[in-house]
């Protein structure tokens, strides 16, 4: 039997405003990691011909330089593009609780807010093995509280 193997894309792209300041941390390893919320916003027209809005809240996490930069440059409120891919992961806490969460690995993103500033920054291409971003899921645990 012939393998058949399809092709696949986990790609993301996102346009929202941060919830909170971008959170910096380090692995145990060094590898740089930022965390960060960011709102979307989807305006849509219910089945009343009411104009409604509703709002969803990712969580992001970027890695290394990007990480850096992130952290650097972004702050609650800003507008941002972000591009990524999803990534899910399940980590047991010191209660014996299992949790998983749903993630945008940034890859890229452009900041919105100020025009002086929308430069675009994109992660280095990784390998698997120099992306620090599998590496060090583990040792970042997800936030249980809302952004706001």
């Amino acid at each position: 039997m012939a393998d058949l193997r399809l092709p696949t894309l986990n790609f993301v792209q996102f346009v929202g405003r941060l919830t909170r300041d971008p959170e910096m941390r380090y692995t145990p390893s060094g590898a740089a990691v930022a965390t960060f919320g960011i709102a979307v916003n989807r305006r849509f027209r219910d089945s009343s011909g009411e104009n409604r809005e509703e709002t969803s809240f990712f969580k992001v996490v970027a890695w290394q330089k990007l990480a850096e930069k992130i952290a650097e440059i972004l702050h609650k409120g800003t507008a941002v593009l972000v591009e990524g891919r999803l990534h899910s992961r399940t980590w047991e806490s010191s209660d014996g609780q299992r949790h998983s969460v749903i993630e945008i690995h940034a890859q890229r993103f452009q900041m919105l807010s100020r025009p002086e500033a929308q430069r675009e920054y994109s992660a280095p291409p990784s390998t698997p093995d120099t992306d620090g971003a599998d590496a060090g899921a583990d040792a970042v645990e997800g936030d249980d509280d809302m952004p706001f």
